[in-house]
């Protein structure tokens, strides 16, 4: 593309344009660029709250494709790119699932977590190949996720997930953008321009990773995931870790943390079939069984079978 082409299209993107608010930044003292960004900061949960409908739409859409066996595939460059692996990373220890159930890719690979890989982000073709080694299926979805909504690497893996019939969702900062017109589902949060100019990891950035945490966190919950507000498929894989299925468990069952400890050993520190077996008294084969019925909702198996009385 002509650099000058490149000019015109920046200079239409919202994220581009220069803030009224912080024009004389440079002027000044530490707590006032602190608070400026502080202000520009709150807006962003407002827009990502305008977008609520197209998020749930792409929930529902993951949810769907959870069930079928599909993936949650996310595909960006820079920021956005590093915000997708980041949020898959952590699905696996928050949420006890397999590694490649959520996926995070960026262009440039690996080294471009920590490294700018330059040019990366400009090659379409990329962005296909890099779902083609994954063998992306028509049960998977794609986020594409750009603040700009113009990123070639992305438009590619979204074209390509479009030809073999996957979903498709659109993640940028703009109100209209490429990215948005070939998916099937938009979300758009319009967060304004930055407090310093084109410096997308503010704002912006801070924007995309709401609305990450939401997609996942949602759609796990709608899986079963989660007993009230608990974490309850997770993998207890630390200290910490440990410490918390300890703590769950007597939150949830009212027992001691040595009652609860226990149990989790009798649950092969199975976080959710532990809580089972101790609201109910049932051991680990029933208890699985149960949840197995369930479809893996603890509420369902627990409201299921009879509850014993906690001394």
């Amino acid at each position: 593309m002509a650099k000058s082409t490149l000019i015109a299209e920046l200079e239409h993107l919202v994220s581009e344009t220069r803030n009224p608010n912080t024009m004389q930044i440079d002027l000044m003292s530490t707590e006032q660029i602190l608070a400026a960004m502080n202000a520009e900061d709150a807006l962003v949960a407002g827009a990502v709250e305008a977008v609520l409908p197209h998020i749930a739409e792409a929930v529902n859409r993951i949810v769907d494709a959870f069930k079928a066996g599909g993936r949650l595939v996310y595909i960006g460059a820079g920021t956005s790119g590093r915000l997708g692996v980041l949020d898959a990373s952590e699905c696996p220890p928050t949420f006890g699932v397999p590694e490649g159930m959520v996926v995070g890719l960026i262009a440039g690979g690996d080294r471009a977590l920590r490294y700018p890989i330059e040019g990366a982000e400009d090659d379409r073709g990329e962005g296909r190949r890099d779902l083609e080694r994954i063998d992306l299926a028509p049960r998977d979805v794609v986020v594409g996720i750009a603040v700009s909504g113009r990123t070639p690497y992305v438009i590619g893996g979204l074209d390509y997930a479009n030809e073999i019939g996957a979903t498709t969702v659109a993640l940028s900062c703009n109100p209209v953008s490429a990215i948005a017109d070939i998916a099937d589902i938009a979300i758009s949060p319009v967060v304004g321009p930055e407090a310093l100019t084109g410096s997308t990891r503010l704002k912006s950035g801070t924007a995309q990773k709401l609305v990450l945490n939401m997609l996942t966190t949602a759609s796990m919950i709608r899986i079963g995931k989660s007993y009230e507000n608990l974490m309850v498929d997770l993998s207890v894989s630390n200290a910490k870790l440990a410490a918390r299925a300890t703590r769950i468990l007597v939150e949830v069952a009212g027992c001691s943390a040595d009652e609860a400890e226990a149990i989790l050993v009798k649950a092969g520190n199975n976080v959710k079939l532990a809580i089972l077996m101790a609201l109910t008294g049932m051991e680990a084969p029933a208890a699985e069984a149960a949840l197995a019925d369930a479809d893996g909702f603890l509420r369902r198996a627990a409201a299921a079978h009879q509850p014993r009385a906690v001394s």
